[in-house]
């Protein structure tokens, strides 16, 4: 199989940057000039003086912005594990580099546009869930990679990945036309993997899971829900639980996704803005260009619907393209603390999953069975029930697939609180803040601290969906090249004038409350002149706020480089 070089060193001269392969017996340099902006090959000897060296983990690509081209590197990173021998590594921190030597050609309003675009490219990089292999596709399952032939075995990594979960594959765009230069890139994942050394009754095993978050219809809670017209679904994440034991391997995969239809719930100051469902396309053709893309890649399909939509669900005839759906409103299942009813939705699916099974290899790698289907689950944000149901149907395989290893399941689900850290992995990229249920999810039980701290993370959500929402999915957009700063025209969407009201009802608001307060605390002569002056100060404040919550869309953080039309 191809691999990349593993080690690197960043020579850094006025005219080029030369980012030398620092392996064993590595003699290749990769020259980009900071003039031209052309990638060519070279070798060490062609490196001149330099003073700025230094030793970088790999190139995350490069991007566009005002000033000009930007080269992106990976400078740390943290060993995960091992999967299969090979080794897995958590991309910690970056660089991001100008090839202009100066800003002197840039205006003021450029160098604030560019220090913006700066920002979300960090925001980006920041997230702290990008993993990488150099010797490994970790963008394909166990089953898809065991499936392949052997010219796609011997293509690069950077040819031969799914393309859904490349995560640097626009900042790769001019590496890419040139496979000479592909041993020095590697694809980069987002989402979530660990890695566990197990140990039940003196047997031994490696539990290993791996989440990978697609690239398409990629951003943030509110601004990206449902699908696109090619089908891919917002929120999109698959998941790969896999067991390693004397050699042998068994793989179980999942997937989550937005409800796979037309429609929007844009934040407008709400607690819970209501859905809308775009009434002017056909669902239909968008629903089976989503189902028929998920049958061809992972066989049979349930949908499990965890929320009450079914309806949608009846009128496209999810049944006339082969899939199975199963409807199990979860709130009104398990109000009141009763999740022990989870059993109900498990007892529904558990003879097609064990018609589905999962994928495994013996010692000697001949595969013995595998994985026929998947479930594809959703709730409204496919994130908190979808990964408390996600958990409960891995529990069931792991405990399937411990059994033919014949490993004891009595003392197994201490390693199953992993779970929950995907959990907190997944919604913070997706809403920002940490998973709710994660109390049933480590200790199979709902507890009262559990559900306090479901409080304080919906608080923190309500705010950053409100109010810093809208730069992260900038952030994202910028990213993926969903928009791209024009080389010619530099001029950005990003200073857009506020409306009066975003500054002027605000203010009154505050104001009139503070006013309220002040009469309340330093009473009049009379009660009826205190109270005269709290009703006036209390009703300006209430009318305010009624009137900012009216407009609630105009106050609110939005996307600023995107059209309106792609985020609803």
């Amino acid at each position: 199989m191809a691999t990349t070089y593993e080690s690197f060193c960043l020579h850094t001269t006025p005219e080029k940057f030369y980012i030398e392969a620092c392996d064993d017996g590595a003699d290749a340099v990769l020259a980009i000039d900071r003039v031209s902006t052309e990638i060519s090959l070279t070798v060490r000897k062609d490196i001149p003086p330099s003073d700025q060296s230094q030793p970088i983990c790999g190139i995350m690509g490069t991007i566009r912005m005002v000033a000009g081209m930007y080269l992106i590197v990976i400078t740390k990173k943290k060993k995960v594990g091992d999967l299969l021998g090979h080794a897995v590594w958590k991309a910690v921190d970056f660089d991001i580099i100008s090839y202009k030597k100066t800003m002197l050609h840039l205006t003021d309003n450029q160098m604030q546009d560019n220090k913006a675009f700066l920002s979300m490219m960090n925001h980006v990089l920041q997230t702290d869930s990008f993993y990488f292999a150099t010797n490994y596709d970790l963008t394909h399952s166990l089953q898809r990679l065991a499936n392949t032939s052997p010219e796609f075995q011997e293509m690069s990594l950077l040819e031969r990945a799914d393309q859904r979960f490349v995560w640097n594959g626009h900042l790769l765009r001019d590496l890419f036309p040139q496979t000479e230069l592909h041993k020095f890139a590697f694809p980069v994942v987002h989402g979530f993997i660990i890695m566990k050394s197990c140990c039940i009754n003196g047997k031994l095993f490696e539990w290993n899971l791996i989440s990978r978050r697609s690239c398409f219809r990629a951003g943030v809670r509110y601004y990206v829900r449902g699908i696109d017209t090619e089908g891919h679904a917002a929120n999109f994440v698959e998941t790969e639980q896999i067991v390693q034991h004397n050699g042998g391997k068994a793989s179980f995969v999942q997937t989550r996704g937005s409800i796979p239809f037309y429609w929007s719930q844009r934040p407008n100051l709400k607690y819970k803005p209501k859905p809308q469902i775009n009434k002017t396309v056909d669902h239909l053709d968008g629903f089976q260009r989503h189902f028929e893309s998920q049958i061809l890649i992972y066989g049979k399909q349930v949908l499990l619907n965890l929320v009450r939509y079914g309806q949608c669900f009846s009128f496209c005839g999810v049944s006339n393209i082969g899939v199975l759906y199963v409807a199990f409103d979860f709130h009104k299942e398990c109000s009141r603390m009763r999740w022990h009813r989870l059993q109900i939705l498990l007892d529904i699916v558990a003879e097609t999953q064990d018609e589905f099974g999962y994928f495994l290899v013996d010692a000697d790698g001949n595969v013995l069975v595998q994985q026929e289907g998947i479930f594809r689950s959703n709730c409204m944000d496919c994130l908190d029930r979808t990964n408390v149901i996600q958990s409960l149907l891995a529990r069931r395989s792991l405990q399937s697939q411990l059994q033919v290893s014949d490993i004891p399941t009595a003392d197994w689900a201490s390693v199953y609180i992993t779970w929950a850290d995907n959990a907190n992995a997944c919604a913070k990229q997706y809403a920002g803040t940490g998973a709710l249920k994660t109390d049933f999810t480590r200790t199979g039980r709902r507890t009262q601290l559990g559900l306090l701290m479901d409080g304080w993370n919906s608080m923190i959500r309500y705010y950053k969906n409100n109010f810093s929402d809208g730069f992260r999915q900038d952030s994202i957009d910028l990213f993926l090249g969903n928009y791209s700063v024009d080389e010619v025209d530099l001029t950005t969407p990003l200073r857009e004038l506020k409306d009066w009201k975003f500054l002027t009802l605000p203010i009154i608001m505050v104001v009139a409350f503070s006013m309220c307060i002040i009469c309340l605390l330093m009473a009049g002569d009379t009660w009826t002149e205190t109270l005269a002056y709290v009703l006036f100060w209390g009703t300006a404040s209430v009318m305010t706020f009624a009137v900012i919550l009216f407009n609630g869309r105009d106050f609110v953080d939005a996307p600023k480089l995107v059209q309106k039309e792609k985020m609803d």
